[in-house]
């Protein structure tokens, strides 16, 4: 009798487990910079999924934009095999993230691409849909290419305009503010305005219709993020207009939240997490300070919301009780809550200061009891903190923790780092290693280090380009890329496995990222 229970034991873990390598993702990526699209698989496909994705020249690549029409050919070609799809709405309305702040579509053909959602998933009523999009971002200036034309002389304008629209909707104006929004109102030409407004009202009205296909059970989850955002701003501003309209589903069917970047990774770990009918127990450690109550530069709320946000759009539930966690998020915030630029070297230094050794010491605490840690390196802006790495390189931890961010804004940072923590659960010490020295290389050595040096000889280096758009200068900056990156690696990564081919590119011809690859053997 025991040998026939074991038996059938066995032949059930068989076919459970075979069922779970058989589960295909469909992955639709906000755009193809390596955050959004080659750094998300690489944490999925450590699992045993199959994830596929459109092919690269087809999503917002280097010339920024995509294609929606052939996206959708792609998407229902491979649907009937898929068990999950995973989608950007803004690469299915506007072609990426880009293309979303620059599309010039009448709102009827919006609305048409929108409606598209609901006949997919009429057509494939076997795949689960969770779907991130954004709300258009408010820049205080414009960046090469992405905001109109007009933006680069007037942005900062509209900027401090919607500001204070959205702050006498919250709280009362002081006299001069009042008379610093009718000078604003002069002072913009009215069709600059007009035409900002339109675009906004147009991604507002889709937003607005994706809330009522996840209401009408199109979407299994509908994840929104505010791009690029400020605590005042037209982002923010709508971002409150989209939360009340969507406050009859709750956060566990719909969430509005800071980021944008970092959004398809939580996705893609909210749907293994569900397909293994896993809920990830969370719990969060705060340095001394302010904490979570930080205000991050480019976000429209504080830390400590952002990552309830990320905790929860992951599929999982914070707890207080760091024992029973499965992930526990160290914060590395400053004592008095203010968030610099990673690039700056007065500021960012290797000095070890007051607000560092009081997050250091639980950090410490947390790995010597062997609990999962991810370190979510929020100090500054665009990279990592250079005193905190350096004290995880001398104190021996770099490699004794399970996920570690520190790019770009709070919430990117923040969020990748939950989506791709919960995953670690499934990995082994080799496979997570890879993903940290992934984020080593671009957050540490390339955005917080060598990105200025970069930066600096875009301007020197002979030939046509700029920093946003190196032309000529692209193939002896990525050989100078190349050198720094190397020595970096050699000075401050302790890696007990090979690290191989290691090569580094500039993927949108521009200095902003940069693409780490490399091979670890034994």
């Amino acid at each position: 009798m025991k040998r026939i229970f074991f038996l059938l034991l066995t032949i059930f873990i068989l076919t459970s487990s075979a069922a779970a390598q058989g589960k295909k993702i469909l992955y639709v990526p906000i755009d193809n910079r390596p955050c959004n699209f080659y750094q998300v698989l690489q944490v999925a496909k450590k699992l045993d999924y199959e994830i596929l994705t459109p092919p690269e020249e087809i999503i917002g690549s280097k010339n920024f934009y995509g294609d929606p029409d052939k996206i959708w050919a792609w998407l229902e070609e491979n649907a009937a095999s898929a068990d999950y799809a995973v989608l950007s709405t803004d690469a299915l309305l506007y072609g990426s993230l880009v293309g979303s702040r620059n599309q010039d579509l009448h709102p009827a053909e919006i609305l048409e691409l929108a409606q598209r959602f609901k006949a997919f998933d009429k057509k494939f009523p076997h795949v689960t849909i969770f779907a991130f999009g954004t709300i258009m971002r408010t820049p205080r200036t414009a960046s090469y290419t992405t905001e109109p034309a007009y933006y680069t002389t007037h942005g900062l304008k509209i900027f401090e305009y919607t500001a204070l629209l959205d702050k006498k909707e919250t709280e009362k104006l002081s006299g001069s503010e009042q008379r610093q929004l009718k000078k604003l109102e002069a002072e913009i030409p009215v069709e600059y305005l007009q035409d900002w407004m339109e675009r906004r009202k147009e991604n507002f009205d889709a937003n607005k219709y994706l809330i009522d296909l996840t209401r009408a059970g199109v979407f299994e989850y509908f994840l929104l993020g505010c791009d690029d955002s400020a605590i005042f701003s037209q982002t923010h501003r709508e971002s409150r207009y989209l939360r009340d309209y969507a406050k009859d589903l709750g956060k566990t069917v719909v969430q509005v939240t800071s980021g944008a970047d970092e959004l398809g990774m939580l996705m893609i770990a909210r749907a293994i997490n569900e397909d293994k009918n896993y809920r990830p127990f969370i719990s969060v450690e705060y340095n001394a300070g302010k904490g979570a109550q930080t205000f991050p530069k480019y976000c429209n709320e504080t830390i400590g919301t952002s990552i309830d946000a990320a905790i929860l759009a992951a599929g999982g539930l914070r707890i207080p009780s760091h024992d029973r966690a499965d992930l526990v998020v160290a914060v590395n915030t400053r004592k008095d809550g203010k968030t610099f630029e990673a690039g700056d070297p007065k500021k960012n230094s290797l000095k070890y200061r007051d607000d560092l050794k009081t997050f250091m010491e639980p950090l410490k605490n947390f790995v010597a009891k062997k609990y999962p840690v991810a370190v979510a390196d929020v100090a500054f802006s665009n990279g990592a903190d250079n005193a905190l790495m350096n004290q995880l390189k001398k104190n021996d931890l770099q490699f004794k923790i399970r996920s570690y961010g520190g790019w770009n804004t709070a919430t990117n940072a923040s969020g990748f780092l939950i989506g791709a923590g919960t995953l670690t659960r499934y990995m082994d010490d080799k496979a997570v290693a890879e993903l940290l020295i992934t984020r080593y290389l671009d957050d540490w050595a390339y955005e917080a280090n060598v990105r200025q040096e970069i930066f600096a000889a875009s301007y020197s280096t002979a030939g046509a380009g700029d920093p946003f758009n190196l032309n000529e200068k692209l193939l002896p900056l990525e050989k100078m890329l190349n050198e720094k990156m190397t020595a970096f690696v050699a000075e401050n990564l302790k890696v007990r496995w090979r690290l191989e081919d290691l090569k580094f590119s500039l993927p949108w011809q521009r200095t902003f990222e940069c693409d780490p690859r490399f091979k670890l053997s034994e």
